[in-house]
């Protein structure tokens, strides 16, 4: 059962945490304090519920929390070696936990339980670090709060921060909370409605004096050259640079993106500051880790050529990784007797990248971590926005910046994250997918972490099926005629905007007319030639563009059929595109093998369960040809095999996953047979 304590600090965090405006996804740390029956002596026990490593205020339950002892925690103020060595604090935490289970305790637990309030809130609200991060931040504190809100210069999170916020605190009766310089606000109460007032009454006071009392312009003018594109053209150029920038940002480790033309990132973008302010990098700790330190900002007119830039971008992302290789080299330790060695360079790529008139593009190792890193950078913009409104924007120092970016408490935190699936970072693209085997395509990939576009003929049926994979940034349902060149592209275009980018192509659409040669028309051999020889060529195509210009390698699977080497009977139009399909993943593997994509087919004997072919007629026109019931066909396809089971749309899930996956990367060109052995289908 939850300590009352507990729930009422889980419910103020989940309300501070649902409203941008007071923090950042996972980001700031809240806390309480109160007492509970020892169960080992029975006596009441103080403690700290504190919020953990890593977890979100937004979505916090019980689990997300560290609960120590409150009187063993203060104990450590008498062992505590100094700033020098406050890093040793951290584990020295542990040793105060209480009970079993839970988060563990963040590097700024130090600041809930030595201040002297029975609830504190430490946030990132846009408002608060504009004020921090102003060249004149401890006289913007004084003059917008008076004596409520103190203000304490830049220091690394840590256990020396939480002293000197306990000293102030102790030291400012009259103080509600504290502007964290260069980094957010901390706020307390003696209730728990007393703290998040304290915190909601910082933020709106601090935007409502700037909004009252900051420049018209902060940013300066507009530049006419950098305008917004219409929005139309946005998403076309967006479209056509994703692949390039997805390349650009992946060049050390494959990312997944996001795309934003969101307003405010369109004006900073077109402004005359822009370029100046970009430079300077963000400040919170918690954006410059998910965003790096700068982004990559292209620094051409919004009407450019795509052409041109690409060829820019990728002058400035050379530009970028010497100077990124700089910083690093310039900060990093290489151990001493009293200093440990800096981590390794983590990668010299941005995470961010500008592009004037369009949008912004982020990445990350999945897409909510992508998305985030967006939404982070949009932070620092509005940071940006409100310094330069009411002084000159001043982040905390290069120096500063790498010493939490390469902390050695962070290196820690990203080593305990669990070893990623086998297709994390991977995009896929599958038609088809709404039902049978595209959609068992489409789980299995999405359950080993890819992001997966749901591409079918009926929109409403793709969305549906994405939907039950988990939310958009899992997948997506797109609309896809892949016997159209132009809805197809459309699609294309969709999964770069959605994703990013592209790495992984299943050509799964198909139908089929069951109809022997003097029944079969020139509009039936036309429509299953469109739909699968014609699609698959038009969806590799588009697709190939994408993947070639990524510089990523890629895979591109053929769902083919047994038919393609099989004479079976009343199926000329059918078998012929599939032989033709067939001969697609030949070819291709050829054309493709240089550029590192990766190209083979999967032949299946006729999966009934779940089947849209089957359901839509070919079922009972393949039964009538065999002469069985249209029930116990999949069963009669079963018999006829070696191995006597029936193929469904999960086995050939499974040998997609396998050829897209680490085990085969040095296979391409090949058809896998997966129809539980039918003798006249080997291959040779």
């Amino acid at each position: 059962m939850t300590n009352p304590t507990a729930a009422e600090l889980i419910a103020r965090s989940n309300r501070l945490g649902a409203d941008p405006k007071n923090t950042n996804y996972a980001g700031g740390n809240t806390s309480a304090k109160g007492t509970e029956t020892d169960p080992v002596t029975g006596e009441p026990v103080e403690l700290l519920w504190v919020k953990g490593s890593g977890g979100d205020l937004g979505t916090l339950k019980e689990s997300g929390l560290a609960v120590l002892r409150l009187d063993r925690f203060r104990s450590l103020v008498n062992v505590y070696p100094g700033v020098d060595r406050e890093d040793e604090m951290v584990a020295a935490f542990d040793y105060c936990l209480h009970g079993k289970g839970g988060a563990a305790p963040s590097i700024d637990t130090a600041m809930h339980g030595l201040v002297d309030a029975a609830h504190v809130d430490h946030l990132h609200p846009d408002s608060g670090i504009a004020i921090a991060t102003s060249k004149d931040g401890a006289k913007l504190t004084k003059k917008i709060f008076g004596d409520k809100v103190v203000w304490v210069p830049w220091r690394r999170p840590g256990f020396q921060l939480g002293l000197d916020i306990a000293a102030i605190k102790a030291k400012n009766p009259a103080a509600i909370g504290c502007i964290l310089g260069g980094h957010g606000i901390t706020a307390w109460g003696d209730t728990s409605e007393e703290a998040e007032a304290n915190s909601l009454w910082i933020i709106q006071t601090g935007q409502t004096y700037i909004d009252e009392h900051g420049k018209a312009l902060p940013f300066g003018k507009q530049r006419k050259k950098f305008a917004p594109l219409e929005a139309d053209e946005r998403r076309v150029k967006a479209a056509a640079l994703a692949a390039t920038i997805r390349g650009i940002a992946s060049q050390d480790k494959p990312m997944v993106g996001h795309f934003t033309d969101d307003p405010r990132v369109l004006e900073f973008l077109a402004s005359a500051k822009a370029p100046k302010l970009a430079a300077l990098g963000t400040s919170c700790p918690d954006h410059f880790l998910r965003t790096k330190v700068k982004p990559l900002l292209l620094d051409l007119p919004s009407e450019a050529p795509v052409d041109k830039q690409i060829a820019r971008l990728k002058e400035l992302h050379e530009a970028y990784r010497a100077d990124y290789t700089a910083y690093y080299d310039k900060h990093a330790s290489t151990g001493s007797a009293t200093e440990p060695a800096s981590p390794a360079i983590r990668g010299a790529d941005p995470l961010i990248v500008l592009v004037p008139g369009v949008g912004m593009f982020s990445y990350g190792a999945n897409k909510q971590t992508a998305r985030v890193a967006g939404e982070f950078y949009l932070n620092a913009i509005n940071v940006m926005r409100g310094a330069e409104a009411l002084s000159t924007y001043t982040p905390i120092s290069d120096a500063e910046k790498f010493n939490i970016e390469y902390w050695a408490l962070e290196e820690a935190k990203l080593q305990r994250m669990p070893k990623p699936k086998t297709h994390q970072g991977r995009i896929a693209f599958v038609t088809g997918a709404a039902s049978g085997i595209g959609k068992a395509i489409a789980t299995r990939l999405a359950a080993e972490g890819a992001c997966v576009v749901v591409a079918d003929l009926d929109l409403a049926k793709a969305q549906a099926a994405a939907a039950e994979l988990g939310g958009t940034d899992v997948a997506i349902g797109v609309a896809a005629n892949v016997a159209d060149a132009d809805g197809v592209q459309a699609a294309i275009d969709a999964t770069l905007l959605a994703f990013g980018g592209i790495d992984l192509v299943v050509n799964n659409a198909g139908l089929s007319l069951s109809k022997p040669l003097l029944e079969t028309t020139e509009k039936d051999w036309d429509l299953q030639h469109d739909v699968m020889a014609k699609g698959s060529f038009l969806v590799s195509k588009a697709a190939a563009k994408a993947l070639i210009e990524q510089g990523l390698g890629g895979d591109v699977i053929y769902i083919s059929s047994k038919n393609s080497v099989f004479a079976g009977p009343n199926n000329i139009a059918y078998s012929a595109t599939k032989a033709d399909q067939a001969h697609q993943v030949r070819l291709l593997a050829v054309e493709l093998g240089e550029y590192g994509v990766r190209v083979n087919g999967i032949n299946p004997d006729g999966v009934v369960r779940g089947s849209g072919i089957f359901a839509a007629g070919w079922g009972a026109n393949r039964a009538a040809t065999y002469g069985v019931e249209e029930k116990d066909l999949g069963k009669y396809y079963a018999q006829r095999t070696i191995l006597k089971r029936e193929v469904v749309p999960e086995n050939v899930a499974d040998a997609v996953y396998v050829l897209t996956g680490p085990e085969l990367t040095r296979t391409t060109g090949l058809h896998i047979p997966v129809d539980s052995g039918v003798a006249a289908a080997f291959l040779r």
